[in-house]
């Protein structure tokens, strides 16, 4: 009898963690929009500036300037639209893409938190790594990590983000030189439910980020150190890469 009461919590919490997975992933198209149009704004003001002087200037030198910049800003516009949207879409097949493209698709999201704590951000990328994958869902996971780097930071502090490729695998890592973890919560990091942030957080995100990865024949790994001056926590994605690029491999 107990035994059957264990093997149907286990399926009902299996289909919860799998229904708040579906929900983060329809949220993430909307988060995504709010930090477009926030990046965005300033290229769109300058062009309307721009166009602006060029309708009231009567040198065609001095038009021609004016509209060569307006179109700098537009296709400023396009490159954020096209680096960052395109990361948003759930599809239903799993996509070769450029990780240092997603990755930075993930920085955009925290782009204003990271701005208002005064981070140092590391980025340390190689050039085209590819892999097959979910773009939504590895966007959540990345996306998820930076987010609990910069809740153990303080203000100032440094989040590094590196991706390098290492045989058939793609290796991308998230630090920060926050506080770190006692090794009673390494322990039960990955479990659904378990949090170290007292009344804000679920709990899930990183038992899913889990599951996403496991789900890309990948590994996620983490380790972390309270020592004074040495303190911080880091997470260490493993996936298998789709191609070799002309990057040289190297160890993170």
């Amino acid at each position: 009898m107990e035994v059957d009461i264990v093997q149907d919590l286990r399926a009902k919490l299996s289909i919860a963690i799998e229904a708040l997975r579906r929900a983060e992933e329809r949220a993430l198209p909307g988060q995504f929009a709010l930090e477009v149009m926030h990046e965005v704004r300033n290229p769109l003001e300058a062009m309307g500036y721009l166009l602006h002087l060029a309708s009231e200037e009567d040198d065609p030198k001095a038009v021609r300037e004016y509209l060569r910049q307006a179109n700098e800003q537009m296709a400023t516009v396009h490159q954020i639209a096209a680096q960052t949207l395109g990361f948003a879409r759930m599809l239903p097949t799993p996509q070769e893409v450029d990780l240092v493209e997603l990755a930075e698709a993930a920085l955009r999201i925290h782009h204003r938190r990271i701005t208002a704590q005064k981070i140092h951000l590391v980025r340390d990328f190689t050039t085209a790594t590819f892999a097959e994958v979910y773009t939504g869902e590895i966007l959540q996971v990345v996306s998820n990590l930076l987010a609990n780097a910069l809740d153990a930071l303080p203000e100032g502090g440094t989040v590094s983000l590196r991706l390098r490729k290492r045989g058939a695998q793609v290796q991308l890592l998230v630090a920060d030189n926050g506080k770190g973890m006692a090794p009673d919560h390494m322990a039960r990091l990955f479990e659904p439910f378990f949090t170290t942030k007292e009344n804000r957080g679920t709990g899930l995100g990183l038992a899913l980020s889990k599951k996403i990865i496991e789900r890309h024949a990948g590994r996620i790994f983490a380790r972390s150190s309270a020592l004074p001056r040495r303190s911080g926590t880091t997470f260490r994605i493993t996936l298998p890469a789709k191609r070799q690029t002309e990057a040289a491999a190297t160890d993170l």
